[in-house]
């Protein structure tokens, strides 16, 4: 059977990724913070956006590829990074950079990924992007600037909304360390889902090794609390202008919520701002992401990453209708890996180009340019 019969939209790719990983993976993976609620308005405020379809418009010919910082790419969505992305499937970073490569969309890996810097790097054919988790030791982050431009990456992010570790109850519950220690009820888990353990198996108990050449890896401690939090501070200003000045590339900031705050963001010579609420797993009063788009893009001209929430080409299309040059999904791909391994990423990026074409069909549009001309209210 087809894929495309058999997961035709992300929905059912999340629920097969439920059935083929281990509970505690599971846990890891799709919840957020408190109860959840700000994970649950950002898909509540994504589907109450709407647009207006339009007919007798002909035959029309859709063209999803985006601008961003210089570059054009097939399509305006690219991957988000997710911490230890190698513990939800094996070798998952790798996946996740080859199919960026094949598919031209950008891949941000994370500070605190299963891989290191220097061997994504080469796999993204220009497409890479670092998210860093900013280190406090002046040194350890010279050093992790060298390496990480040494290896390839010309767009850096910053994440700021990370400013303490967040509690993520039900992660916690699941039972997950990093790294991950065997108890018996890890064990029993692990022994349901034969293939994710036999894949991780063969490539090796998921680290954190980039981080963890910068200290003693320390083993045994919950999630919220890794060795990437020991290392890292709380940035400010003066953090961020010390960035810009040592950061050669591209420069994004991420985890801007609130417009007041993009009048220093561009003082300071950021690139692009990125709109993000962590997809709920920082802070459960945070509004949801959508909702503080507009007036984002009304206080700014800088280019604008969206993400939190999206699910499908339609979201993508909102997004961009709102104010958004560039959306960015983390979950998504890896449910998508969860459900189909190496395959998933590749199945994913045609599901969501395949809705957004659809869509800009019924929309009666053929550049993302007009999006916004399409809301409906």
């Amino acid at each position: 059977m087809s894929l495309d019969y058999k997961y035709p939209a992300l929905k059912y790719l999340k629920h097969a990724a439920k059935r083929r990983i281990p509970h505690f993976v599971w846990e890891y993976l799709d919840s957020a913070t408190g109860d959840e609620v700000t994970q649950a308005n950002n898909r509540a405020s994504l589907q109450s956006i709407k647009m207006m379809p339009t007919i007798l418009r002909g035959e029309i010919s859709p063209q999803t590829n985006q601008t961003f910082l210089g570059k054009t790419y097939d399509l305006p969505f690219g991957v988000a990074p997710v911490g230890m992305s190698g513990l939800i499937w094996a070798d998952a970073e790798r996946h996740l950079a080859r199919n960026a490569a094949k598919t031209n969309i950008p891949y941000t890996l994370s500070t605190v990924a299963c891989q290191t810097p220097e061997t994504i790097g080469p796999l993204t054919n220009g497409n890479g992007w670092f998210q860093l988790y900013p280190p406090k030791d002046l040194e350890i982050r010279k050093d992790m600037i060298g390496r990480i431009e040494g290896a390839g990456f010309e767009t850096l992010v910053l994440t700021l909304d990370l400013p303490a570790a967040s509690r993520r109850e039900r992660q916690n519950r699941g039972g997950i360390t990093q790294p991950p220690v065997m108890t018996a009820r890890i064990l029993r888990q692990i022994a349901l889902r034969p293939r994710w353990a036999l894949e991780t198996a063969f490539f090796g108990r998921p680290e954190m090794p980039f981080v963890a050449s910068y200290g003693e890896n320390l083993r045994g401690l919950p999630t919220t609390e890794h060795i990437g939090y020991l290392l890292r501070t709380s940035p400010d200003l003066e953090y961020l202008s010390w960035l810009r000045d040592h950061w050669k590339g591209h420069l994004i900031v991420k985890g801007v919520l609130d417009s007041t705050d993009v009048a220093r963001l561009e003082h300071i010579g950021a690139d692009a701002i990125w709109v993000s609420n962590h997809a709920g797993r920082q802070f459960d009063a945070a509004p949801a992401s959508i909702d503080v788009l507009p007036n984002i893009r009304q206080a700014t001209k800088l280019p604008i990453i969206f993400d939190s929430g999206v699910e499908s080409g339609l979201d993508i299309l909102r997004a961009i209708a709102l104010g958004a040059d560039f959306v960015m999904l983390g979950r998504a791909w890896h449910y998508a890996l969860g459900a189909l391994g190496p395959k998933g990423p590749t199945h994913l990026s045609h599901i969501l180009k395949q809705d957004l074409l659809a869509n800009m069909a019924q929309l009666g549009i053929e550049r993302l340019s007009e999006c916004s001309k399409k809301i409906w209210s």
